[in-house]
């Protein structure tokens, strides 16, 4: 990411090439980022470099400016028309394509030119009032247009705008502080020591392996830390590489800013967004993938039926963070699946293949989180844990720790802490046995509690009595 950094700051002429060679060699003897060794070098201002990272993708005002061909899009609105009872305004039209209307109404000319669409009414005096509707040959194009692919929504970005927005939105320049970690993770129980492992970790923006015995919080970290990165990234709908459309957005992992559906806003685009409505603001984006991750997850999903693509989850991820959950119980051989990432995680960018064979490059900017409950050497060899940045081992929580998390979720769940009874569970449950203090346990004795109320019909409470019952039901002894 660095070299696109300086590669776009020099095509963009803010800084020469010659500053980029003294700003990296710079960065590789303090460890600066490279954006921070060229503001100390005076090759960049602070002001600058901000607004660099802060960039917006522009409104389009007029078809040239949508960087996609006519006949494309003139496609799309005919599709969209058709899947919507044949007619439609430049209003709702705007909306359905996510493009302005001034732009709408040129694809709308040009389609009556071509006879695709005629107006069937509408005042004389504002071209917002017609209704347009398809013509028989605009039919029969929409028709056509259909059998080639049934994608209909959002007008998409090109892949070089999308490429260029990523780099400008980098994760790896996110600056995360002890202030940010803490806060990030006020909720859970942690070390110091652990945080100051933490830290360093997710402010390099690169690859972490989190590993340790199940239940001690290692998803967990990793989500809260990835939520709680600062600022907001634009995320397009779909991306268009040659005539073919990846649909991009996705409303299960991307969080709009706001909490709307953009696609189908109801304010005017030309007054309500200032942006290129193509693109949605979003939160920083976290995607975590489990056990049901393998080899052809990791690339585009193409549907044969509709005959457009769906971008892989990592791809969603970009300039956020990306989360293998539970790394090593995959489909398929770990070593597969690392191989996988050795390219991207060293060069920064990973290529996908259509299915007519052509290949493209997309950005691979995210935190890369593996996190594992295997032994790391019983998964990867030295090579490859070599080109992780950062392991950070999550460990078994001690006395105090699993104490204070049976107390925190006592609270949030209205039950009493008594203390009596917290040091019972202890004592009988734990030190007797022996058996580790796993941080996950405390939640799952206390929903055990509150389900044998509920049965009962009585008021959950934390006793020596319900928590017996609760270890009784909770822990399998293997003979």
């Amino acid at each position: 990411m660095n070299n696109t950094l300086g590669q776009l700051l020099i095509r963009e002429r803010i800084i020469s090439a010659d500053q980029l060679t003294i700003a990296l060699e710079q960065q590789r003897a303090t460890g600066q980022r490279l954006g921070e060794a060229m503001v100390e070098l005076g090759f960049i201002s602070a002001d600058d470099l901000i607004r660099f990272f802060q960039s917006t993708p522009p409104k389009p005002r007029n078809v040239a400016q949508c960087g996609l061909s006519e006949t494309f899009l003139i496609d799309l609105l005919l599709k969209i028309a058709f899947f919507h009872g044949q007619t439609f305004t430049l209003d709702d039209m705007s909306r359905q394509l996510c493009l302005p209307v001034a732009v709408v109404d040129e694809l709308a000319g040009l389609a009556k030119t071509d006879r695709l669409v005629t107006v069937r009414s509408g005042g004389s005096y504002s071209r917002m009032s017609y209704i347009f509707a398809l013509t028989d040959m605009g039919i029969e194009r929409a028709q056509n247009a259909l059998l080639i692919s049934q994608y209909a929504g959002a007008a998409p970005v090109p892949l070089a705008a999308y490429q260029l927005m990523v780099a400008h939105q980098s994760v790896r320049q996110v600056s995360v502080d002890a202030a940010v970690i803490r806060k990030a993770l006020g909720q859970l129980v942690i070390s110091d020591e652990l945080l100051a492992q933490l830290g360093p970790a997710f402010n390099s923006g690169r690859s972490i392996f989190l590993y340790g015995p199940s239940g001690t919080g290692k998803s967990a970290i990793a989500e809260a830390l990835g939520n709680a990165l600062e600022g907001n990234v634009f995320v397009p709908y779909a991306v268009e590489v040659d005539q073919q459309v990846i649909r991009l957005f996705d409303p299960a992992v991307h969080r709009s800013i706001d909490g709307r559906d953009h696609a189908k806003e109801t304010l005017d685009i030309d007054e309500a967004v200032m942006h290129d409505p193509r693109w949605v603001v979003c939160h920083r984006p976290v995607v975590l993938v489990g056990g049901e991750l393998g080899i052809s997850g990791l690339d585009l999903d193409y549907d044969s039926d509709a005959k457009f693509y769906e971008a892989p989850p990592h791809m969603k991820a970009a300039n956020g963070v990306f989360i293998l959950d539970d790394f090593g119980r995959q489909r398929v051989p770990p070593q597969q699946l690392l191989n996988r990432w050795i390219v991207p995680l060293e060069r920064g960018t990973d290529f996908l293949e259509l299915h007519t064979g052509k290949k493209l490059e997309i950005p691979f900017d995210q935190i890369t989180v593996f996190c594992t409950n295997l032994k790391p050497g019983d998964l990867v060899d030295d090579a490859f844990l070599r080109r992780i940045r950062h392991k950070v081992e999550i460990a078994y929580q001690s006395e105090a720790q699993f104490l204070e998390i049976l107390r925190r979720v006592c609270a949030a769940n209205g039950i009493d802490y008594v203390e009596s009874a917290a040091h019972h569970l202890v004592e009988e449950h734990y030190r007797k046995l022996p058996r580790p203090f796993v941080g996950s346990h405390p939640r799952d004795l206390v929903d055990q509690i509150i389900d044998r109320a509920r049965y009962a019909k009585v008021k959950p409470g934390l006793t020596v009595e319900a928590i017996d019952a609760a270890a009784a039901n909770y822990f399998v002894t293997m003979h």
